[in-house]
């Protein structure tokens, strides 16, 4: 039973009493109990795991005094399903054994099978579910994202075998996105049914597109996951990843609630480069929390005094909390949040 609904309430642009907060990456790395349960267990090894999975979605909650929690597991997922051989390797990340270069690559994709492949992410979910007393985020890889690590083999800063492909072979290169987009809106649909209360679609590299490349190559993929779970009544946020300012604009016709935004683009910026159709989530810069905590609290101030000008105002970082972050930080950060957007709303100045 859900007991605290602000981030909900802040999805859909209603009234809140304080500005909701959550950190994508705030299930893992930071932590030192759960880094204590990563020398037995691989990232993989605890997703195949449900009790072990919802026990470390569920530290954050307890520990940091978030409102929402979001589904331990990795964007990598479900692509094993459609037939992705892959592992995730230490200081390196996502490893493709068998990398998708051509039609044929393309063709011999198969159409997920979300119960038979991935039951334990469900029950995951429906354990979270009857335990949390906040709203539960679960989460899918954007096309492109996916893409980059499909096609390249393994993490790529230049992303060129990706958009070599994309170029050179526009029919090959839609197939794939195609195929892709139909994983992660079949993917979100079977978290929803499972008890999910609000889905993001990562879309971490996609702002190493030029905007017209995007608007060509990618964002119908990204629009057709959207309307395939438009008569789902849960929250939705896409978050289009890092430098990607320039392709805000581009996200008008969105069927999303929410749009995540890096700390490169003010939240001001962002909501006009909109529309002002969606509420908005962001966008400390996660290396800020390696100041003292002063200066922690002023940007978080700012960030705050800018978001709440509006209704729809999530507070979140622009990107994911990196492993050294302190956990004594993060929950001074949250107290600060709360504490803070209660008393300037509770005053009536948020403007």
């Amino acid at each position: 039973m859900i007991e605290n609904d602000l981030f909900l309430r802040a999805c859909r642009s209603e009234p809140v009493n304080r500005v909701p907060v959550w950190y994508m990456r705030q299930a893992g790395r930071y932590d030192p109990d759960y880094r204590k349960i990563k020398e037995k267990y691989s990232l993989l090894e605890i997703c195949k795991q449900p009790e072990l999975a919802a026990e470390v979605s569920l530290m954050p909650v307890h520990k940091l005094g978030v409102d929402a929690a979001i589904l331990y597991s990795d964007i990598m997922n479900p692509v094993a399903s459609i037939g992705i051989d892959f592992d995730i390797v230490k200081d390196v990340g996502p490893v493709i054994h068998n990398p998708v270069r051509s039609a044929s690559d393309v063709e011999r994709l198969k159409p997920m099978d979300v119960e038979r492949d991935l039951s334990h992410v469900l029950e995951t979910i429906k354990i979270l579910d009857r335990e949390l007393k906040v709203p539960l985020i679960t989460f899918a890889g954007a096309p492109f994202t996916l893409a980059s690590y499909i096609i390249e083999g393994r993490p790529s800063k230049s992303y060129i075998r990706t958009k070599a492909l994309m170029y050179s072979d526009p029919r090959i290169w839609h197939s794939l996105m195609g195929k892709l987009a139909d994983m992660a809106a079949t993917y979100l649909r079977a978290h929803i049914q499972s008890g999910a209360k609000a889905v993001q679609l990562f879309d971490s590299w996609v702002g190493s597109l030029a905007p017209h490349d995007f608007r060509e190559y990618v964002l119908p993929h990204v629009e057709s996951i959207f309307a395939k779970l438009s008569d789902l009544n849960v929250p939705k946020i896409y978050f289009p990843g890092v430098s990607s300012g320039e392709l805000l604009p581009h996200l008008t016709e969105l069927k999303s609630d929410v749009i995540g935004l890096d700390w490169r683009v003010p939240l001001s910026e962002g909501r006009r480069r909109t529309g002002g159709k969606f509420a908005i989530q962001g966008n400390l810069d996660p290396y800020v929390l390696t100041a003292p905590s002063a200066l922690i609290h002023e940007h978080a101030r700012r960030l705050l005094d800018e978001g709440m000008r509006e209704p729809g105002f999530i507070f979140n970082l622009g990107h994911g909390l990196y492993p050294e972050a302190s956990l004594e930080k993060l929950k001074d950060l949250t107290d600060f949040v709360h504490a803070y957007s209660e008393q300037k709303i509770a005053a009536g100045v948020t403007s």
